[in-house]
């Protein structure tokens, strides 16, 4: 039996964000842009493009949790995921990631330490997130407090961590 995503995008104030949810109502990919890019995050090579079908109506609860998100982060996101892309060492890292809470940060020595990995690696794990923003990656940084490394880009890195009261103006 084929597997089907639903995609969906939303406007935020960082632009466009789409996402990917399963048949099983499980979030598979979020990134930032427009949703002819959720085809890699949900394993899907270009030819099986088809199976990426809008359903509204599986895709609502998705959109109007992420829409609060952005209006009022202090509701944080409590979305049932289900990544079907990365190995298991990435897979480990990204569920270490999910333990973040919200307002607070991690420096990358934090985040290896708690995967039992090295910096380096779980940088490249969490640079390869296919839910960036769900699987908080945006709230790693630095050692010494800088904002690197988020593949949305080091503004929407800034702007999400001061939405969500982690670093002030």
């Amino acid at each position: 039996m084929p597997v089907f995503f639903h995609p969906a995008s939303l406007p935020t104030p960082l632009g466009e964000l789409s996402f990917a949810v399963d048949d099983n109502a499980a979030l598979v990919a979020v990134t930032f842009g427009p949703a002819s890019g959720l085809a890699p995050l949900c394993g899907l090579t270009p030819a099986q493009a088809y199976a990426l079908v809008p359903e509204p109506a599986r895709t609502a609860a998705f959109r109007e949790q992420l829409a609060t998100y952005f209006t009022d982060a202090r509701h944080g996101l409590d979305l049932p995921v289900a990544p079907r892309v990365g190995t298991p060492f990435q897979r480990r890292v990204w569920q270490t990631l999910a333990r973040i809470p919200l307002g607070e940060t991690w420096s990358y020595a934090r985040l290896a330490s708690e995967a039992g990995s090295g910096s380096r690696a779980v940088g490249a794990a969490a640079g390869a997130n296919p839910l960036s923003l769900v699987l908080p990656c945006h709230r790693v940084i630095g050692a010494d407090g800088s904002l690197t490394g988020y593949a949305g880009g080091i503004a929407r890195k800034r702007w999400l961590l001061l939405h969500e009261g982690a670093i002030f103006a």
